[in-house]
């Protein structure tokens, strides 16, 4: 079994085809996918596919950074009402994005440490989007200073000393489709870090891998990365889906949901 442990299957991109998408993900043997929140817009539409798919799907709740803007305090509030009501896989996805707006970078960090306090409270990993953050996400980690704090660096795309940075703080590694590009430049970090920190995710509708590249991502087409990573490791498919599985299972604590996962 091969676990999406990043994967925005209750997008608006899947309204028209939703539930035989999340068929095709199925049948290409993925048995269970991960769903991080993103804001108050799209919460219900998360919360409706877990429940329609308990089995298979397991939402997560946080503030997504580029939804950082002047009614974050709103949004984080939300965030903090929905930890209290229920049982999440993990917050996320959090985290900073300095890519298209440094405007809300201050609250960007704020957020984040905000909610990196609330998971060590609840006992939960994280699961961080680091675009053209890296460095800035890791010294705050660093100056959180807590242990307790474990989680994801999802769909990460950073060097091999800033990877084995993560490590050492106790993080996992996110690998998706970009793993797959000719010119994604993830081969020498999967081939240069431990294998029980590396994880599988989509990140689905987005950065669909070779060579689905360009098109609208599915949860289907997380075997195209395990595939690549079986080639970097020199190991066959089915032996990185069982350390990736067993990673998650690890990271996230799956067995407290075992009543609801497949074998």
């Amino acid at each position: 079994m091969l676990i999406d442990t990043h994967t925005h299957l209750y997008s608006d991109k899947f309204s028209a085809d939703r539930e035989a998408v999340l068929q095709r993900a199925w049948d290409s043997g993925v048995g269970l996918a991960l769903l991080p929140a993103i804001d108050r817009s799209t919460h219900e539409q998360m919360v409706a596919l877990e429940a329609a798919h308990p089995e298979r799907c397991l939402a997560m709740i946080g503030l997504h950074p580029v939804s950082v803007g002047g009614d974050y305090e709103a949004e984080l509030a939300e965030v903090r009402r929905r930890l209290e009501e229920r049982r999440w896989v993990a917050i996320g996805e959090i985290g900073m994005d300095l890519y298209w707006d440094k405007t809300y970078r201050e609250q960007q960090a704020d957020a984040f440490l905000r909610q990196c306090r609330w998971a060590v409270e609840f006992d939960l990993p994280i699961s961080i989007h680091a675009r053209e953050a890296i460095d800035e996400l890791l010294d705050l980690i660093a100056g959180f200073d807590d242990k307790r704090l474990r989680g994801v660096f999802h769909c990460f795309t950073g060097t091999v000393d800033q990877a084995r940075r993560v490590i050492d703080l106790g993080f996992y590694l996110g690998m998706g489709g970009v793993l797959t590009f000719k010119n994604g430049g993830l081969e020498p970090v999967v081939k240069n870090v431990r294998r029980d920190r590396v994880l599988l995710e989509t990140d689905s509708p987005y950065l669909a891998p070779t060579p689905h590249r360009g098109k609208r991502n599915e949860t289907a087409y997380l075997p195209r990365v395990a595939e690549k990573l079986a080639a970097c490791w020199e190991l066959p498919l089915e032996e990185v889906a069982r350390i990736t599985t067993a990673n998650a299972r690890q990271l996230f604590e799956l067995d407290r949901f075992a009543e609801t996962m497949p074998d």
